[in-house]
This record gives structure tokens, C-alpha cells and sequence, in this order.
């Protein structure tokens, strides 16, 4: 095979390796790795006779990590030394795989070789990894190996693929595909035949439209498409032959500057032809405002990998948040044995572990994928001896990286921007006296300050569940000293805030205060967040770490909307698809009207803003493509429908579905048109969600795709859909035709 040849670490894979798997301290088992000859799949096995076999494949893993990185081989260090030990990182929310080498060489071997196939994949274009996936099918439904499939057998493969076929359409297909006549088909005959199967009558329609001999499209008659169906404005006939460069498969066409139509269904298909428009990809936000003009991607709960009560709590949590680009964790303190601190979730049966290990993962894993600053939200609640503790490792573990003092040294007048604090970690929590002493030696040396600590009690407190935290906390001078622009401060009013509050002064709200502020004054909520930070949290009683939906927070310009990562759902994917831009370094400007404190912006009049433009958003959602299976019962097919979701102000908020085709899962057909008026386009995200009808009981999830309407392609677009929680699930697709226009 292709990827094989000379690669001594791929070689030794496919020969297959002993390793151990740790699952804890005790549960160390002996297993057989081996990669499959499709260089995808993993294969493994336990020893024991009789026992069956396990597999995952390379599209799944997400990173490999070496040494001694995840809490499980923590624990066993001094047993395995770090260069035979290394984590398999997945996608998604399936737990991690630990492993041990018999020698380092082995180690590498395996993490040399994960790397490169990992490398393979992402280098492969759009057209191989569609045959790579036909062609993984083709294997699983080869039952007895044999590399060919008689017509039973592939009608039993179309049912796993979600396709409901007529079977003497599907015989039709079969016969013409069958070249060789052998009355079974190879290979390449099936790939043959699963093109036919997928052909793509809605594209060729917009092809025959544009074509002028039917046949290809000129250089011209891709312009015209371009102009005047993807409004695309720059230079449209240097793009014109960018693309024809690209993604036309023919040598012949691309001599005549002409694009075929495997050319344009592999446009359509690709990043380009994607609804996401890609100038929106990478950073493209002016970086350099004070920090309270950006929403900034933020975590509730870090810790904890499930549920608020008896959840197991892990460093991975932190991994994980930051690995998606969050920058704003949260970290719960308590006195733990030995004067060393610990978290977890107060006064539940969660696991706890060591503040240190947090402190050093956030500072491995803070700066991998965003430059950007990271806020470590520190709910306190522990003795002075132990907070002087936990400044020591902040200031030990974190050097240069911790911000200690203000940038120029100077007393600051604002907070300054990302730009300005790249690569540093800034400490959100109480603070004795304000930044402004600190320049003018009006602190005393007393070691402590008393403090009364009532802004962090969560809302069951409140019902007077348990009423400690009400005394008075006395805070060490040494962690007091290491907070500079997050001073975490009680909230009284927003007229109080208004005279006497200081921009590096934070509070925090459980949603429902939130949500009471922005019913009751959502212009003084917005006009607050215009020049200092505000933090939004889930209400305590979420004790199964559901999520509130953020955007209603951030119709008030809030920035640190804390969500909990761990759940899947309709709140991350609304995060997801808002912090999708930009790079996805976890900060996104806000607009203009919520960063001047004279435009009096109030999320439930958006027609009394300066500058109100609403536009109309037309959406013909077309067809889908090859859509995940859903039901595990083996002869359902879906039933799917599209919904579309637009969140934001209160009168944009809107839903409208198309109807449900029956027994299709492979390529429905809708071409139906859904109109909405937004408002306020700036703060709209769109989600579009697709499921699987039911009319007895609640309709299954199938896929979604969330992103803001700033980021929106017009014109006809592929929507690549992602799982529920938020990995890709390659090739399910929409293909829709979109038109934003200005209210008339």
C-alpha cells in the first residue's frame, strides 16, 4: 500500500505490538495492537482465548500525546518510565486509551506512525477521502473477506449506508457497474457503482444552468456562476481560474481553462464551496481593543468531565476546554490534606485533585492552539495557609507566564487588549484594596484582609442551603497580590457600578440574575459591559451540567459566558459556531453599538439603534448527503427533516423546519424555501439541525451545523455537518441555495 512504502514505523505497525493498556493504578491488561492493511483501522485483541477484538480507526484520534500526560499514567510513573507511555487522544467525548510500550523504541515507533497516518489524513483531498470512505465500507460489509459483493450483499451494505432502495433501481445500478460480469462487483466496480448511486441530479441541474454546451463549464460561464448565483465580488476571473486549477480532476479540461462536472461537485464540496465563509477562518478581528469589547470563549466547572454531583473530576477537563480554543477556566479551591489545595466541587461526591496538577496542565496546554490570554477563575474557599500555598505554584509552576504586575508599570486607566497580553495567564479573584494603591504604597504590609464573601455563593446557597460561606473570609496577601486586572468584586447595582466601580473590577451572575438584570434594564446591562467584564454562570441546580443557552447573555454584551464544556448540546454548539471565527482563538469582537458607552444599544428594541438595517435571510434547503445513521435497529432508515434555528435578540429568535422525507437517509430531496427577518444581523447565529422524524415519540438527533450570519457564503453552499458533540461526521451533508438581502 501507498503509504506504507519505506516507513519503517507504519511497517512494525502493521506487523502488530504488545502494549499494556492502563485503565488505573490495578487495571493494567496486556493487548495486541496492530494497523489493519487499509491504514485506517487500529486493530486490537486481549490474549485470552475466545475473547472478541477491538477497533477504532485513525479518523478518531484527535492527538497523541507522549510520556507521562494523562492522570492514569500519572499514577503509575514510578512503575513505567515516560518514554514508554503515551495517550491516544479521541474526538469527541469517548474516554482516552493509556498505553505502555515494551521499550522506548516501540513507544515512538507507535507515536511516530499515529502522527504520520493522523498527517496523512488531513493532507488528503476531498475526492480520496470519499473514496476511502466507500471503500471502509466496502470492508465492513465483506463478510467473508473475499473483496467482492454479490447484489444481496450490497443491498444489505445500502441499509448500513441509510439508503432505502428500490430494488430494481438498485439492480439497474448493480448490472452497469458490474464490467467485469462476474455477477459480483470489486472494488472499483462498487466505487463505480456508489457514484452512480450518489449522483448528484441537484448539482447537475445548477451546472446544465450555467453550462453553455452542457457539457463543461467555460472560464467565462464559471465567472457568471460566480457573479451572479455566489456573489463573489473580488476578482472574479483570477478566482475563476484558481478554482478551475484546483478542483478540476481533468488534465484535458484544464488545458481548455474549463471545468467539468467532477470539477464542480468537488468546488461545491470543498472548504470554498462550504457555507463558512473561509476569509473568516483565520484571525481577521482587530486584536488590539481593551478586553471587555470581546466575547471570550469561557468554561464553567472545568473540572469536572460529567455530572455536578457525583462527576468524576480530571486535569483532562482542563485539557480538553483548552484545546478548543477556551480561554477563561474555572477552578474551585478547597483545603486539601497536606497544606496542599485541592478542587472539586464543594460539599458533592465528585472526585478531587490537586490544584497543582491543574495549575500545570493549564500551563502546559494554555497557549497550544490560541496565543491569546487565559483567565483561571478562582473560586476561594480556602484557609489563608493554603492560599499562600497555591500563590507559591501559581508564581513556581507558571513563572513569566503568570501576569503579576500591570503592563507599563504605570496606574492603568483600561484594560488592555488581547494583543497585549499574549501568552499570559491572568488571576480572577478577591484582591485586598484596588490596582491603584499599589502604585502609591497605600497598601499596608498586614498579611491579611478581611473580606465578606458573598459574590461567589451559588444560587442554592441562596435557599439557604448551607450558610458558611456568608462569613467573613480572610484573604492571603501573597494570592491577593498575583490578581491585577480580574478583581472578582459583589455586584450591588448598575447605578452604583456606574459611579463608583473600576474597569478591572469583575462580577459574576448565575443566569437567572443575569437574565432578571437584562429583563429589568438590558440598555444599563449592555452600557456595564461596555468598559468592564462581566461573567455569567449556570444556576446551581443544573446539577446534571446542562447548559443555558449564552446567546441571551451575550445580547448584553457579556463576555465570559460560562458554559459547561462536558455537555453536548445546543448551548456548546451555539459557543462552537460563535467562536468558529477568527481563528478560533477564543475572542470575538463584539459589535461596534455594544462597545460605545453612548449608544445605548437595548437588546429588546433593536429598531431604536442608530444604524438599524434588518435583512431578510432566504434559505432553500435542497438536498442532504450519505446522513449518519441514527437508529441502531437494524432496518431503519431516517426520516429526516431540516430545521433552522436563528438565535439572537429576543425578536429574532425564530425556528422553521422543511418537511420530512420518508426512508431517506442517502440523498433526500426537499427544496424547500425558509424565510426569516433578523433584526439585529450582527448578533445572529444560525443553526441548522437536522433529525429524524417521529411521529410517535421525540424526533432523534442526526446532525447539526451552528455559525454566526457575519460568517455566512451566499449563493449554493455544502453545510458539512457535525456530530452531537460537535466532531465532524464526513460525508453527511446539506446543500442549500442562501440570499441575505436588506429589508426593504
Amino acid at each position: 500500500q501507498e503509504c506504507i512504502r519505506g516507513d519503517d514505523n507504519l511497517q512494525s505497525m502493521l506487523v502488530g505490538t504488545v502494549m499494556r493498556k492502563i485503565k488505573s493504578r490495578t487495571w493494567k491488561k496486556q493487548r495486541y495492537f496492530k494497523l489493519q492493511d487499509d491504514c485506517m483501522t487500529i486493530w486490537y485483541k486481549s490474549k485470552k482465548a475466545g475473547k472478541p477484538h477491538s477497533t477504532f480507526s485513525v479518523t478518531d484520534v484527535e492527538a497523541i500525546r507522549e510520556g507521562h500526560q494523562s492522570e492514569v499514567l500519572l499514577s503509575i510513573a514510578d512503575e513505567f518510565p515516560a518514554d514508554r507511555c503515551f495517550t491516544l487522544v479521541f474526538r469527541g467525548r469517548r474516554a482516552n486509551l493509556d498505553l505502555v510500550a515494551e521499550s522506548a523504541d516501540e513507544a515512538q515507533s507507535w507515536i511516530r506512525g499515529m502522527r504520520k497516518l493522523i498527517e496523512n489524513l488531513e493532507n488528503m483531498g476531498e475526492r480520496e477521502k470519499l473514496d476511502q470512505w466507500i471503500g471502509d465500507w466496502f470492508r465492513k460489509a465483506d463478510k467473508n473477506n473475499d473483496g467482492r459483493m454479490n447484489f444481496k450483499e450490497v443491498q444489505d451494505l445500502l441499509k448500513m449506508m441509510n439508503v432505502d432502495m428500490n430494488e430494481h433501481h438498485a439492480l439497474r445500478l448493480f448490472t452497469m457497474a458490474d464490467k467485469s460480469q462476474s455477477g459480483t462487483l470489486e472494488d472499483d466496480e462498487f466505487v463505480l457503482f456508489y457514484k452512480m448511486l450518489t449522483q448528484r441530479d441537484d448539482v447537475l441541474r445548477v451546472f446544465q444552468e450555467y453550462s453553455v454546451d452542457g457539457q463543461k463549464l467555460s472560464q467565462s460561464d464559471l465567472e457568471d456562476f460566480l457573479r451572479e448565483e455566489q456573489l463573489e465580488g473580488d476578482d472574479i476571473q483570477q478566482h475563476a481560474k484558481e478554482l478551475i486549477e484546483r478542483y478540476e480532476p481533468s488534465d484535458a479540461a484544464k488545458l481548455l481553462n474549463a471545468m467539468t462536472f467532477d470539477g464542480f461537485l468537488m468546488y461545491l464540496g470543498s472548504a470554498e464551496g462550504s457555507i463558512f465563509n473561509p476569509q473568516r477562518r483565520g484571525i481577521f478581528q482587530d486584536m488590539s481593543q481593551p478586553l471587555c469589547h470581546y466575547f471570550i470563549s469561557s468554561s464553567h466547572n472545568t473540572y469536572l468531565m460529567e455530572d455536578q454531583l457525583r462527576g468524576h473530576s480530571s486535569v483532562e477537563g482542563y485539557i480538553r476546554a483548552l484545546c478548543r480554543g477556551c480561554r477563561c477556566v474555572e477552578v474551585d479551591c478547597w483545603d486539601g490534606a497536606n497544606g496542599e489545595p485541592i478542587v472539586y466541587h464543594g460539599h458533592t461526591f465528585t472526585s478531587k485533585i490537586l490544584f497543582k496538577d491543574v495549575v500545570n496542565a493549564v500551563g502546559n496546554y494554555a497557549f497550544k492552539v490560541s496565543e491569546y490570554p487565559v483567565i483561571l477563575s478562582i473560586e476561594n474557599h480556602c484557609s489563608v495557609e493554603q492560599q499562600r500555598v497555591m500563590a507559591q505554584h501559581l508564581n513556581h509552576i507558571l513563572g513569566d507566564k503568570l501576569l503579576k504586575s500591570t503592563l507599563d508599570g504605570k496606574a492603568p486607566i483600561g484594560l488592555p487588549s488581547p494583543e497585549d497580553l499574549k501568552g499570559k495567564i491572568l488571576l480572577k479573584a478577591k484582591k485586598i484594596g484596588g490596582l491603584e494603591e499599589s502604585f502609591n504604597g497605600m497598601v499596608e504590609d498586614s498579611l491579611t484582609g478581611e473580606f465578606s464573601d458573598e459574590d461567589e455563593v451559588t444560587e442554592i446557597d441562596e435557599d439557604n442551603l448551607h450558610r458558611e460561606s456568608r462569613s467573613k473570609q480572610r484573604l492571603s496577601k501573597e494570592l491577593s497580590d498575583c490578581v491585577v486586572y480580574c478583581k472578582s468584586v459583589h455586584f450591588s447595582s448598575f447605578k452604583h457600578s456606574r459611579i463608583h466601580s473600576k474597569f478591572y473590577e469583575v462580577a459574576s451572575f448565575t443566569e437567572s440574575k443575569a437574565r432578571k438584570h437584562l429583563r429589568e434594564a438590558g440598555a444599563e446591562f449592555v452600557h456595564h459591559n461596555s468598559r468592564q467584564l462581566t461573567r455569567v454562570y449556570p444556576s446551581g441546580f443544573r446539577t446534571d451540567s446542562s447548559n443555558f443557552n449564552p446567546q441571551e447573555m451575550w445580547n448584553a454584551g457579556c463576555q465570559i459566558v460560562a458554559l459547561n464544556y462536558q455537555t453536548a448540546g445546543e448551548g456548546m454548539d451555539l459557543n462552537d459556531g460563535l467562536f468558529s471565527q477568527n481563528g478560533n482563538c477564543g475572542y470575538v469582537l463584539k459589535p461596534s453599538f455594544m462597545k460605545e458607552a453612548e449608544k445605548r444599544f437595548d437588546p429588546e428594541t433593536p429598531q431604536k439603534r442608530d444604524g438599524y438595517q434588518p435583512v431578510v435571510l432566504t434559505i432553500q434547503v435542497i438536498s442532504g448527503q450519505q446522513l449518519p445513521k441514527v437508529n441502531i435497529k437494524e432496518d431503519s432508515i431516517v426520516d429526516p427533516l431540516v430545521r433552522v434555528e436563528i438565535h439572537g435578540v429576543p425578536m429574532d429568535q425564530a425556528k422553521q423546519e422543511t418537511r420530512y422525507i420518508e426512508n431517506n437517509g442517502f440523498n433526500p430531496v426537499w427544496y424547500d424555501t425558509l424565510r426569516f427577518t433578523i433584526h439585529t444581523p450582527e448578533l445572529a447565529m444560525v443553526r441548522f439541525v437536522v433529525e429524524d422524524y417521529d411521529k410517535t415519540s421525540k424526533n432523534d438527533f442526526v446532525g447539526q451545523y451552528t455559525l454566526s450570519l457575519s460568517c455566512m457564503q451566499q449563493g449554493y453552499r455544502h453545510i458539512h455537518l457535525l456530530s452531537k458533540d460537535g466532531t465532524s461526521i464526513p460525508p453527511s451533508s446539506l446543500f442549500v441555495h442562501i440570499r441575505i438581502t436588506d429589508l426593504e
